[in-house]
């Protein structure tokens, strides 16, 4: 991998890490819906940058989605309890963004906070362990 390549990914995660605080930030104030919104994108940013490492890239979610699918988690890379994390916050923030009426309670949400931070700092390891071959 070139320089300006791990310089993307290095910046994919750093994305990944500050938007988590966001999320964060969100939760504290008790503002459930953009702070899912704030969860799936930092779960996105980490694949982002996972999938770009390894040549894969796609300019949809669900393209994204697809592909951390089948090259991470149907070949045992990434343990499938923890990418339905990441499965679960996309279901969830399309819902939040695009239906009327849809609500989060910190019960619902605080979880998904656990597991995405999981989720990034699994995907970092990934990452970091790949560079490191």
């Amino acid at each position: 991998m070139t320089e300006s390549s791990q310089d993307i990914v290095r910046y994919r995660l750093l994305r990944a890490q500050e938007t988590l605080e966001d999320a964060q930030i969100l939760a504290r104030a008790e503002r459930w819906q953009p702070c899912v919104n704030r969860l799936y994108y930092a779960c996105f940013y980490a694949v982002s940058a996972l999938l770009f490492q390894h040549g894969y890239s796609s300019p949809k979610h669900t393209g994204v989605r697809s592909l951390f699918n089948q090259h991470f988690v149907m070949t045992g890379k990434v343990p499938k309890t923890l990418a339905q994390v990441y499965n679960d916050l996309f279901s969830r923030r399309q819902q939040s963004d695009y239906l009327d009426f849809v609500r989060f309670e910190a019960s619902q949400v605080q979880p998904l906070m656990t597991g995405a931070e999981e989720f990034v700092e699994y995907t970092a390891t990934l990452i970091e362990g790949f560079s490191a071959a």
